[in-house]
């Protein structure tokens, strides 16, 4: 069973509105990020990390208040080790988190399934991280091509992911 965030929106429609905007605030992820999460679809404010093989800073940041928060995590696209498992998935549940988009792997499938928080990634491997380098928190992180800033929007569903510097959500 999965949730949906209580903002009704639709990525297709902020589209159909955007599709001519050429001052580059609005942003659409490449399509490579798949759903592991108990959370369809999620939206809110960007709170950014960057790291490399190296959960430090994710785990710091999910063990306080996500404000119903989007954690975007720069991975650096790294298909070796898992930046996210069930454990973290639970602290960002239990802490308000929206969600997270992972541009690297996650892991414990099951668990994250059973989180009530969107969760995105490029892919899952069962190898956990190395705690080596700590990474970068509040930094403009690349997402295979596409520049995500802290205090964007972030607005993940079944179509994509959408990013813009304001809400684009009707309250």
């Amino acid at each position: 069973m999965t949730f949906e965030s209580p903002i009704a929106f639709s990525t297709c429609d902020f589209c159909d509105v955007h599709k001519d905007d050429l001052s580059g605030d609005f942003r659409v992820l490449a399509p490579l990020y798949n759903d592991y999460g108990g959370v369809l679809r999620f939206c809110g404010e960007v709170v950014t990390i960057k790291c490399h093989e190296d959960n430090t800073p994710v785990k710091l940041a999910v063990e306080q208040a996500g404000l119903g928060r989007v954690l975007v995590v720069d991975g650096g696209g790294s298909l070796r080790r898992a930046l996210l498992g069930g454990n973290l998935a639970a602290s960002a549940a239990r802490n308000g988190w929206a969600g997270l988009v992972i541009d690297g792997c996650v892991r414990d499938l099951a668990e994250l399934r059973a989180a009530l928080v969107g969760i995105r990634a490029l892919a899952h491997t069962p190898l956990p991280t190395v705690r080596q380098q700590p990474g970068h928190t509040g930094v403009p992180v690349l997402l295979q091509g596409v520049w995500v800033r802290p205090g964007d929007w972030l607005y993940a569903d079944e179509d994509g992911i959408v990013v813009h510097p304001r809400p684009l959500h009707s309250t």
